[in-house]
């Protein structure tokens, strides 16, 4: 009789080891799982950034020389994307342009010029260049209060 109590207090003492050791499996998963979905959407966030980067620039390159510059100068470039960008549930796009040029070539006197150049070396058919800065700005979806998230990219381009 004594025997069959034993085996009952070791089979519950084995039953409660087992059931914490697995608690504590699982809850490392868990912590493995939620950390790897928080770096995934770090990181779709980056390159989605990244790609509107991109697009702005290409947008920018679009506008300006579509843009009459004698008329007025295309500088800036602003979008938002996504439903409410400014409380951190999607991006905001800043895109500004600035111009060089030989002045002896090209007039953009109703732009504001980052350098007019004087005697630079350029080419007869691409006497003008931009300079695009593009800033991308998103908050991290985990953390809205936190601050601004920015991806910038410049990019030189002749016209």
């Amino acid at each position: 009789m004594k025997q069959y109590r034993f085996q009952k207090a070791f089979s519950m003492l084995t039953a409660i080891v087992i059931i914490v050791l697995m608690s504590t499996v699982a809850m490392f998963v868990m912590s493995f799982s939620a950390k790897t979905v928080k770096s995934t959407t770090v990181q779709y966030q980056h390159e989605q950034a990244e790609l509107y980067a991109k697009s702005y620039t290409e947008y920018a390159v679009m506008a300006v020389t579509a843009n009459d510059r004698s008329i007025n100068c295309l500088e800036d470039i602003t979008g938002n994307i996504g439903s409410n960008p400014s409380q951190g549930k999607g991006y905001r796009v800043r895109t500004h342009i600035a111009y060089i040029a030989n002045h002896n070539e090209v007039d953009i006197s109703t732009c504001s010029p980052i350098r007019i150049l004087s005697g630079a070396v350029q080419t007869v058919s691409t006497p003008l260049s931009i300079v695009i800065d593009v800033y991308v700005d998103y908050k991290d979806l985990d953390n809205i209060n936190g601050p601004w998230l920015t991806v910038h990219r410049r990019s030189i381009q002749k016209i």
